[in-house]
């Protein structure tokens, strides 16, 4: 597969990933169980904040792989 279409399949896959997890993000954000408590909150916002960047690093690597000869 040519460089350019693994970067545009990529680009659509991390598209997906973001929206999909701000979409999850914000599901678990308004659970009774973590909007109760401010320390939970934060730990949740830093793990949700942080936590695309681990499946979105195998997407990157793949798109950055240069072509075979």
């Amino acid at each position: 597969m040519a460089i350019r279409t693994r970067k545009l399949l990529g680009t659509i896959f991390l598209l997906i990933l973001v929206v999909v997890w701000s979409l999850l993000g914000m599901t678990i954000a308004q659970t009774p169980w973590l909007a109760n408590s401010g320390l939970l909150q934060a730990i949740f916002y830093v793990v949700a904040g942080l936590g695309w960047v681990l499946p979105a690093m195998p997407i990157v690597s793949w798109m950055s792989r240069p072509d075979r000869a």
